[in-house]
């Protein structure tokens, strides 16, 4: 058996020679002449290169998301999924019509048109488990060891699809990262975080939204940005309120929308919120965009103040969330905002201050209007 002399040649299942072979089918791509194949990462590690002159610089930011998102098929066996990696040969090589075969020398690369983050992201996670598996060693964790190999195996084994320009130039090269990049648009609103079904409030928000307890409160999941007139709510507007009411805090800065969560964690919460929303039901006018409680901004203020009395005890509490909403057929809506504040003021700042209004008016008020009958009907 002939030795293995390279980790990559050990996860890829390749062994070095003077070719690289690489099957694949070559059809023509508007006049230009592509090979379309699979190819498993630790391959394409060999044969590709970046020109600085047609890429551009690496985004850290970028690199750590792409990082975090292949880790979910590492360490948690989520799928995930990647649009094709594209590259240009430049006239290197030579293809096999009999065999189906596109034939490299070792001595030649790939120039990466589109798809370098995506690459770099895999390196880079190739690298970090390379060196968890030295230290690991150094230090005779042989259980750990095992582990990390299967983590190893798995990435280089990941299969990529790939399309391999046979003869374009830089020019065109350049032309082409041009039109990927620049054409298409990213999806937004209620689409980008709809499709998005790993996270805990999405998941969660999925399931309230099809609820039919809560049938009244329509939500909106088909329009990418905004609502339609006929929805009371837009899909990312319910999953700010969730943020608001389980963790206090607006959705940009939500700690717990994580990918990792148990069918425990998510019924409990479950529960609680169809419990909340039930309350908003019971106690507020019938739903409808032009009352002002059931406007973005005071959906979003009401969750934050009562995720507040639902956790004056350092765990949420049910039976104090169901007691603080009494308080809400007691508001006066209208004395919220002064003039043309509700239009005037930022998003953010009408937010606070609604919230602030509410806060004060339930501190001075709830022991005078949430009468005995309403606390023992809890």
């Amino acid at each position: 058996m002939d030795p293995i002399t390279s980790l990559t040649e050990l996860f890829s299942g390749q062994k070095a020679s003077a070719y690289i072979e690489i099957p694949g089918v070559v059809a023509t791509t508007f006049g230009q002449e592509t090979l379309t194949t699979t190819l498993p990462i630790g391959k394409l590690f060999s044969i590709y290169e970046v020109d600085l002159e047609v890429q551009r610089s690496i985004v850290p930011q970028n690199l750590s998301k792409l990082m975090d998102y292949v880790m979910l098929y590492l360490e948690n066996q989520q799928g995930i999924y990647f649009p094709g990696i594209i590259l240009s040969a430049r006239g290197a090589g030579t293809y096999d019509e009999q065999h189906g075969v596109y034939q490299l020398q070792a001595i030649e690369k790939l120039y990466v048109v589109d798809g370098q983050h995506r690459l770099a992201a895999f390196k880079r996670l190739a690298e970090m488990l390379q060196g968890l598996m030295a230290r690991a060693k150094d230090q005779r964790e042989y259980e750990k060891m095992d582990e990390i190999s299967l983590k190893l195996s798995n990435l280089y084994e990941f299969p990529m699809s790939v399309m391999i320009y046979m003869d374009i130039n830089a020019r065109q090269e350049r032309q082409l990262f041009s039109d990927i990049n620049k054409l298409p648009r990213k999806i937004g609103g209620n689409l980008a975080v709809l499709r998005e079904q790993r996270r805990f409030y999405h998941v969660l928000a999925t399931r309230l939204a099809s609820d039919p307890k809560l049938k009244q409160i329509t939500v909106d999941i088909y329009s990418e940005r905004g609502r339609g007139p006929e929805f009371v709510m837009s899909y990312h507007l319910l999953i700010e309120i969730l943020v608001a009411l389980f963790e206090g805090r607006m959705k940009s800065g939500a700690r717990n929308n994580r990918y990792n969560f148990t069918d425990k964690e998510l019924e409990e919460s479950y529960a609680l919120s169809v419990g909340y929303l039930e309350a908003l039901l019971r106690t507020l006018p019938e739903p409808d965009r032009s009352q002002i409680c059931w406007t973005e901004n005071l959906q979003i203020a009401l969750a934050l103040f009562f995720h507040g009395e639902a956790t004056k005890t350092g765990k949420f509490n049910r039976y104090a969330l169901d007691y603080s909403t009494k308080i809400l057929p007691h508001i006066d809506w209208d004395a919220i905002y002064v003039g043309d504040e509700k239009d005037r003021l930022p998003r953010r700042s009408r937010i606070m201050k609604a919230f602030q209004y509410v806060r004060d008016f339930y501190n001075e008020k709830h022991n005078l209007v949430i009468s005995e009958k309403e606390e023992t009907n809890l």
